[in-house]
């Protein structure tokens, strides 16, 4: 039992090292992971901690062992471990098949379209056009692939870095804050949607439009102050230089774009009706474009 109570300062020191990742200069993936095996040994060799919980005597239950011995703690432990990596997993599984998604309308030139919608010249304009489209991309693809695919436009759209910086600030802001409404747009919600904390519809009607006002502030406060009344880009945006050669032709690139981010939009609905993993949603998406 006296391992046991190193289990919260693993814990705490763990999340200190990946908040201080800089600083340490040890990578945080390798401090989450070397926390996470600490832990679960710690657990594992005191089985003596697990044998007490309502979880486990649950499980003995429904298990129809008679007493608990220590190898039925083992197995309770042992199925929890795998348990909690299925969890993760299906969230890797999420997020890889997104961001494959997002790749293969790229690869299409789905995403030129995009390009082509928000083009202008007008810098206020311009910053508009970016907020809105990280806000809503972020929503459907998640708030790191939309992210990408902005800041990737904008390379695309503004000469001058100085400027590019400062729509790409502002759309890593609006990502951030699309993200949050949808049980797609990020991680953390992904999380709390397998888990069964959230549901979609009440997380998009009870967020969005906090959300929205989380970015349109920042975009009404950019909007006067980071750029004049009537100033353009240092040279007209011509997409039709763009490095991405024309696979398809415009309405073509348009309708794979479409197909794609209703496959996204369709993952909560394809969960709720055919009771499946949110993963085995966007993999159907994933072949259906592909």
């Amino acid at each position: 039992m006296t391992w046991y109570y190193l289990m919260p300062a693993i814990f705490i020191l763990g999340i200190l090292a990946i908040a201080f990742e800089e600083q340490i200069k040890i990578n945080k993936t390798a401090t989450a992971l070397l926390t996470c095996v600490l832990l679960w040994s710690i657990l594992l060799i005191n089985t003596d901690i697990a044998s007490v919980t309502e979880g486990y005597q649950t499980w003995l239950k429904a298990a129809s062992q008679i007493q608990p011995d220590e190898l039925a703690v083992s197995d309770y432990l042992s199925f929890k471990l795998n348990h909690h990596l299925g969890d993760v997993s299906s969230t890797l599984f999420f997020v890889l098949c997104s961001m494959a998604l997002v790749n293969t309308i790229d690869n299409y030139g789905g995403f030129k379209s995009v390009a082509e919608i928000v083009v202008t010249e007008n810098k206020r304009s311009l910053l508009w056009r970016v907020a809105l489209a990280s806000f809503f991309f972020s929503a459907f693809l998640d708030n790191l692939a939309a992210a990408i695919v902005i800041i990737a436009v904008l390379r695309r759209l503004v000469p001058d870095q100085k400027d590019r910086m400062k729509y790409a600030c502002l759309s890593i802001i609006a990502c951030n804050a699309g993200g949050s409404w949808s049980p797609i747009g990020d991680v953390t919600t992904l999380l709390l949607w397998n888990s069964g904390r959230i549901t979609p519809y009440y997380q998009i009607f009870h967020l969005i439009l906090p959300a929205f006002f989380n970015m349109f502030v920042p975009t009404l406060l950019a909007h006067f102050f980071l750029f004049k009344k009537g100033a353009k880009l240092r040279k007209p945006s011509d997409v039709a230089t763009d490095e991405l050669v024309d696979i398809l032709p415009w309405r073509a690139r348009f309708i794979v774009l479409g197909l794609g981010i209703a496959s996204l939009m369709l993952v909560p609905i394809w969960q709720t009706f055919f009771d499946v993993p949110a993963f085995m949603g966007v993999i159907f998406g994933l072949v259906l474009v592909w």
